[in-house]
């Protein structure tokens, strides 16, 4: 559970998604990831370390350059944990659909008979 946490607080800032967003197109550098915010190279590997940590990314090395590629592992996770509770709620307003056409079928037959 302690990774699910992980990734949720990783995605609930809207700048780390945006790079995740990014990052879906291909591997990039800091400097490219920083490019699109009005915030500096360090805030942005702030983010990229919460990132990181939550293993939403990892970095590479290729010379003088560190690209950072998106890791898919967590994310899978996420989905496959909010699937769970999406099934569930789906299910009940399935129920609610049934029981609703029910209701109101039952008050077509009242209206008739009067």
């Amino acid at each position: 559970m302690h990774q699910l946490d992980a990734t949720f607080a990783a995605l609930s800032d809207p700048t780390r998604r945006a790079i995740l967003a990014r990052l879906s197109e291909g591997e990039a550098s800091v400097m490219e990831l920083a490019e699109p915010f009005a915030m500096s190279q360090p805030s942005i590997s702030k983010h990229l370390k919460v990132l990181e940590k939550a293993g939403l990314i990892s970095r590479g090395r290729d010379a003088q350059r560190r690209p950072c590629r998106l890791e898919v592992k967590p994310l899978t996770e996420a989905t496959e944990w909010l699937e769970r509770y999406r099934k569930i709620w789906e299910d009940n307003f399935q129920r609610l659909d049934a029981l609703l056409g029910a209701l109101k079928a039952e008050k077509r037959s009242n209206e008739s008979e009067q």
